[in-house]
């Protein structure tokens, strides 16, 4: 079975960190590329970061950037969004999917071109 599978969300205090993992099972994650989207309630799913697992070229909106390292380990089929200095309008159900034929760039990310989605992990950013 092709899915992907997210882990490492929760809550945090403004100002702390999270790492997200996403891990592919079923099939091999050795091309295209993975990105990170989320949705909070009553908003358009945005992208978030990409990475392309061939060469890890990556992609950073303009909210998050500075403040999340998006990486991949490809021998364990895992990609990682490391959330530093979370802020009150981070808040959202954070997803990974993946595409084989999709390349990661700089020219930003379109959620309709990814073709495996997980199944979402809720981030909340509370004091």
């Amino acid at each position: 079975q092709v899915q992907l599978v997210e882990s490492g969300g929760g809550l945090v205090q403004p100002g702390g960190s999270l790492r997200l993992s996403c891990v592919a099972s079923g099939f091999a994650l050795d091309h295209g590329s993975v990105g990170w989207f989320r949705q909070a309630p009553g908003k358009e799913r945005e992208g978030v970061s990409c990475i392309s697992i061939s060469d890890g070229n990556t992609y950073y909106s303009d909210s998050v950037k500075g403040r999340f390292t998006i990486s991949r380990d490809n021998s364990r089929k895992m990609v990682y969004l490391q959330m530093n200095n979370l802020k009150p309008e981070d808040p959202a159900v954070y997803y990974c999917a993946s595409d084989m034929d999709y390349y990661c760039s700089e020219s930003g990310l379109s959620a309709g071109e990814f073709r495996t989605w997980g199944q979402g992990i809720q981030v909340t950013v509370s004091s």
